[in-house]
């Protein structure tokens, strides 16, 4: 099947679930255990033949970090409503303290698969001269070496804490990993029992000499029990295990707060502080001193996973080696695109020749970044307003805010404080842009800033331009290389004039009374997204052509899932490419006969959010509604956000959306799971001897639309043929 046939197949056969209550909650699936079943897909990418090694561990260390920070805020949050007595339902039906049953079921299942995932690439690194060692596969001269590592690199930041009654247990901060140790003095057969931190700002692994391209490293905990008697000096070891905890980390901020800095810097001292929501102990620990950490800890017995393997498969990123670039990926370096290049890197110019969407990492994040370095050297822009959600800790683009401020331009930057997990690194990037002389808001106290706005406003003879930037993803030059966003540059006074009236909205909460082509959260993003799902609806029962393609992260919004059951009950033809939460359950007799969902997993983490609307002709179509969006379709999205929903006019910029970004990842076949009407996706099967489409590789061999340059855009591949 060529791309083209594949989207203009048939829908699947619905499914009858007589089982199902498709009137009531049973129409949603459950969110957390939707989540899980993404996180599922990213470690079955850890087991892929077709995924390099190294890729595939680096896949196994996502699954960990992800199952982590979903135990430190999602579990976390139902365990509050469970301890506060709140019986209240999902929107699927189940009380918190049944989804907690049910995560916790799922969630073990995932730990002992992720363990046997370990052993198996374990053993498939050896075959590669990549060994992962223990203590007791040390040579002599292996330990020679790792005794001057140990007293010269380790020794001096460990902190050795024994309890006794004068020295209570003590505090394990959120993701803690500690050897716990049964101790006996050798003089006098005296007990001790001690805890031994293993430090986070040393590497997990200790990486041996070797030759050629053999790589041998052990896990510096192996080090430390090596090196016990150098830490208890006197003392002999009867037993020890290790364990690592982890704490509830969402934030609670006052409503009042009058300085929401200082607030938000209390809050995450709160935070390091949190309740432990989960204790991971090695399988075999001492019963005495399992008990002693259980009960210091106040965890119940189901809050408890003994882990037979490897604790903190995070760590396993450590090992994904430049230095074996055959088990990697191949190498991909992102376009510059030719309009830039044809305007000798002149950004304004590029954008001033018309509407500009770049397709990230495909084309380089760097032009964001160059957008506002020109900005902040042209002594012609006279002001820039940017958004900043998640950057990077030495962030060009803060540094090119704080140069322009400097040279006395007017740079505005809305922060947001409320960025789970960079709370604290935006507020460093906060003091630094004060200090350079730039004004900085935090926005609204009850709405975070979701929204990702730049503006330059440029002297141009007698007049001021403005030039906009619009994007789906963070302002984060590292993740732009792994996340898959789009990033309109126009210089359009339309939509200029809106990025403008949504800067003042979130500096002085000013409520914009109109907007020429923006839509935003929490004001008019849901009910534009309902309109148009209405307006397909009712060109479906008028017997015209209707359908909806739309991408995105997650899919929860009940009325928006309401909504889109309804248009298929119409007859709208409803493809989404949803890759992680869905809470739609598609190809449902009587309810989602006309959606089909997917997933796609691979190289590339997609992220973009985009979306077009049929408007009575087949897709694709030059007379289709094509939107962009930083939102997704979800409660927080759309009420507690502030969020974009940008329509694209320009006809460039359309068709690369339509037939190139949604059109390419509907087409895929390589990296895609089908989802099916009880919740669960189904990796798609590949044809046999047929060519399977790869939309990352499609995309990294064709430059996008609206990028080319004089060459033009006549010679971009169009989905209707097999090339790879």
């Amino acid at each position: 099947m060529t791309q083209a046939d594949f989207l203009k197949s048939d829908f699947p056969a619905a499914t009858a679930m007589p089982d199902l209550d498709i009137s009531g909650a049973d129409r949603f699936y459950n969110r957390e255990l939707s989540w899980l079943g993404f996180n599922w897909r990213v470690l079955e990418e850890s087991e892929n033949p077709r995924v390099p090694l190294l890729e595939r561990l680096r896949f196994l260390s996502i699954s960990a970090t992800n199952l982590d920070e979903f135990y430190t805020v999602r579990v976390a949050g139902l365990r509050e409503l469970v301890r506060e007595g709140n019986t209240t339902p999902a929107q699927d039906g189940h009380s918190p303290a049944e989804q907690l049953v049910l995560i916790n079921e799922d969630a073990r299942n995932l730990l002992q698969e992720q363990q046997r995932m370990f052993n198996e690439l374990r053993g498939a690194l050896e075959g590669e001269n990549i060994h992962i060692l223990n203590r007791e596969a040390l040579s002599e001269a292996d330990q020679a070496f790792l005794a001057d590592v140990f007293m010269n690199r380790v020794f001096p930041v460990l902190s050795p804490l024994a309890i006794d009654p004068a020295h209570p247990f003590p505090f394990i901060p959120n993701t803690g990993f500690v050897l716990a140790l049964q101790l006996e003095r050798k003089k006098n057969k005296r007990p001790l029992q001690a805890l031994l931190p293993i430090p986070h700002q040393i590497d997990r692994f200790v990486f041996l000499p070797s030759e050629g391209n053999t790589v041998r490293a052990l896990p510096l905990e192996e080090l430390l029990i090596l090196h016990l008697d150098s830490v208890f000096p006197g003392y002999k070891v009867k037993g020890h295990c290790a364990f690592r905890v982890l704490r509830d980390s969402d934030l609670e901020v006052e409503d009042e707060a009058e300085d929401l800095v200082r607030e938000f810097e209390v809050a995450l001292k709160r935070r390091r502080r949190g309740e432990v929501v989960r204790l991971k102990i090695t399988a075999d620990a001492p019963a005495a001193l399992k008990k002693l950490i259980m009960h210091e800890l106040e965890v119940r017995g189901d809050e408890v996973v003994d882990i037979t393997g490897m604790i903190g498969l995070a760590d396993l990123k450590e090992l994904v080696l430049d230095e074996r670039p055959d088990l990697l990926w191949p190498s991909f370096t992102p376009r510059v695109p030719e309009r830039v290049q044809d305007f000798d890197g002149d950004m304004f110019a590029a954008i001033r020749q018309k509407d500009m969407l770049l397709h990230h990492p495909y084309e380089t994040f760097d032009m964001v970044v160059r957008f506002l370095q020109q900005a902040a050297h042209d002594p012609n822009v006279v002001a820039i307003k940017q958004t900043l959600y998640r950057t990077s800790k030495n962030s060009p683009i803060v540094s090119a805010l704080c140069e322009a401020a400097e040279d006395g331009k007017s740079v505005t930057a809305l922060v947001e404080l409320k960025a789970r997990f960079d709370e604290a690194a935006n507020i460093r990037q906060s003091r630094r842009l004060e200090r350079a002389g730039a004004h900085v808001v935090y926005g609204f106290l009850d709405l975070k800033t979701h929204a990702k706005i730049s503006t330059v406003v440029r002297r141009e003879g007698e007049k001021l331009v403005t030039y906009t930037h619009y994007g789906t993803g963070n302002y984060h030059p590292i993740t732009a290389k792994i996340y898959t966003d789009v990033s309109l540059f126009t210089c359009d006074a339309d939509l200029g004039r809106d990025a403008n009236k949504v800067f003042n909205y979130l500096s002085g909460y000013v409520e914009p009374e109109t907007l020429d082509n923006l839509a935003i959260s929490p004001i008019s993003l849901k009910p534009r997204l309902l309109e148009m799902i209405g307006t397909e609806a009712e060109n479906a029962r008028a017997g015209k052509p209707a359908a909806i393609w739309a991408k995105m992260n997650s899919l929860v919004e009940a009325e928006v899932i309401d909504a889109l059951y309804a248009a298929s009950q119409a007859g709208v033809k409803i493809s989404l490419v949803v890759r992680g939460i869905c809470c739609l359950r598609p190809g449902i007799e009587g309810l989602s006969d006309n959606i089909r969902v997917k997933s796609v997993v691979g190289r590339f983490l997609e992220h973009s959010r985009v979306m077009c609307f049929a408007n009575g002709q087949e897709l694709p179509n030059k007379k289709a509604r094509v939107f962009m969006s930083s939102a997704d379709w979800m409660g927080r999205n759309l009420k507690r956000r502030v969020e974009t929903l940008v329509e694209v006019k320009n006809a460039t910029v359309k068709a690369q959306i339509m037939s190139q970004v949604l059109a390419a990842n509907l087409a895929d076949v390589a990296q895609s799971w089908v989802m099916k009407p009880d919740g669960s996706f189904e990796r798609q099967p590949l044809p046999e001897g047929e060519f399977a489409f790869n939309c990352h590789r499609f995309f990294m061999e064709n430059p996008s639309l609206s990028g080319r340059g004089s060459a033009g855009a006549s010679d971009v591949p169009k989905l209707t043929h097999t090339d790879d």
